[in-house]
């Protein structure tokens, strides 16, 4: 069953501790069917080095498996709420890297202060409310509430780290791997000084530049 889809979940998984955005068996990257709607996630609390694709599960809407031995990711229910409210969204990476995360745990939300940062996401990098580990949907909850506030393909959940979104689970990673990176630099400037942000109107045309002018169509 989905046996595409799962590769990919498994792939980009196997991308997070590669790009040191983990440790241990932490994070997770998750991918939509649209067919079905089913949703892939990987396994919960098992080594990166030991999963293989056909250990990825795969969990209705609701949270039923529906096909897979281990037991789904502990975030598949925080998954499952920004699925059930975004239909746009068709994937989802949940990580702690530490730049990104350092901004969460101080409340502090991301601005555009470079242009790589308007290039991929075009706007400020909102901080979720306080959730709370119980009841299980509260996560999801919080981030969905940040996420009604403005389109957004990235969230601090605040003292806990970072989930990010995309089309797919591979346009997801990517931009687990870009928030991290451009906080990464962040927290360098800030050693140095305040920088500046650029405005809005700036912002937007190196937002569109990108989307339209950048890569091979």
């Amino acid at each position: 069953m989905l046996e595409q889809l799962k590769n990919e979940v498994w792939k980009m998984n196997m991308e997070l501790p590669k790009q040191r955005l983990v440790t241990m068996t932490s994070g997770n990257v998750s991918g939509r069917d649209r067919r079905t709607e089913y949703i892939v996630i990987k396994p919960s609390g098992m080594s990166y080095e030991k999963i293989k694709p056909e250990d990825m599960v795969v969990v209705d809407l609701k949270g039923n498996v529906i096909e897979g031995k281990a037991k789904p990711s502990v975030d598949t229910v925080s998954h499952l709420v920004v699925y059930r409210s975004k239909k746009d969204i068709g994937g989802i990476t949940h990580t702690h890297s530490n730049f990104a995360t350092s901004f969460a745990v101080i409340g502090r939300p991301m601005p555009v202060y470079m242009s790589a940062h308007a290039d991929e996401f075009g706007k400020e990098i909102p901080v979720t409310r306080l959730s709370s580990p119980t009841p299980l949907e509260d996560v999801g909850n919080a981030i969905v509430e940040t996420l009604k506030k403005g389109d957004t393909q990235a969230v601090l959940l605040r003292q806990h780290g970072v989930f990010t979104f995309g089309e797919s689970a591979t346009k997801a990673l990517k931009a687990a791997v870009m928030v991290e990176d451009i906080a990464k630099t962040y927290w360098l400037a800030l050693q140095m000084g305040k920088p500046k942000t650029l405005s809005k109107v700036e912002a937007e045309k190196w937002f569109k530049r990108y989307h339209n002018v950048y890569g091979q169509k």
